[in-house]
């Protein structure tokens, strides 16, 4: 990763890094690192620090809850945390820091739009968390959970299941119900991939997911998104 292109992500998050080797790991997917291992050059990629990141996501989130939703019941803040740190609230906040810009990706995956891939957004996300959190503590990872996840709790309703949200939305803007359709289906029998896109009026998005049901969340968190900026 260059040095012009760390210092731009750096900037983005209000974080600079002791060791901005954790930011390239962190933005390392592993068709990346699979293409780029030859020999004794073994390139390591971003899942461990995705494993790290989501626990601290985890943490961050559930003291968050703790402390705001003083009358939420524990079964409600464990349906409120899972909707927020589930893969398509996480790869919106993703894109709102630009992040599928700086991924380092195999060149198959970039050319069949990893970038914009909920899956691999997600765990790039957390992985950052995790870089965060090894590179300085608790604190500043916490901070950038604040900033760039729980803040969208008090200015929308993104972390809401995103289908039920959007219909509701498409209701009051078009009087009308999204619409999804199976674009194509992927892969072997034990790792299919769907490709689903959801329409509402002139507008259409599409996503992909190890099942329909996932693949249409994530073209219907996509679709809030574009809704959204359409009503600014």
């Amino acid at each position: 990763m260059s040095d012009s292109g760390r210092e731009q992500i750096q900037q983005i998050i209000g974080y600079e890094f002791q060791d901005p080797e954790l930011l390239t790991l962190a933005l390392t997917h592993s068709s990346y690192a699979n293409e780029n291992s030859h020999g004794p050059r073994m390139v390591e990629c971003n899942e461990r620090l995705e494993f790290l990141g989501d626990a601290v996501l985890e943490l961050v989130t559930s003291e968050y809850l703790y402390g705001t939703r003083r009358d939420m019941a524990e079964g409600s803040m464990s349906k409120l945390r899972a909707s927020i740190v589930c893969e398509p609230s996480l790869g919106i906040c993703a894109r709102d820091i630009h992040l599928g810009d700086f991924l380092r990706l195999g060149r198959g995956e970039d050319m069949t739009g990893g970038r914009e891939r909920d899956s691999i957004l997600s765990d790039a996300f957390e992985a950052v968390i995790g870089a965060v959190y090894l590179d300085g503590g608790l604190e500043p990872a916490r901070e950038f959970v604040n900033r760039f996840v729980l803040a969208n709790l008090s200015e929308s309703q993104l972390f809401k299941d995103a289908k039920t949200r959007l219909q509701e939305l498409s209701q009051q803007l078009f009087k009308c119900e999204p619409v999804y359709a199976l674009v194509k289906e992927d892969g072997p029998a034990h790792c299919k991939e769907f490709t689903m896109s959801c329409t509402v009026e002139t507008y259409t998005e599409t996503a992909i997911g190890h099942s329909k049901k996932q693949a249409e969340q994530e073209c219907a968190a996509k679709m809030l998104k574009t809704l959204q900026k359409a009503r600014r």
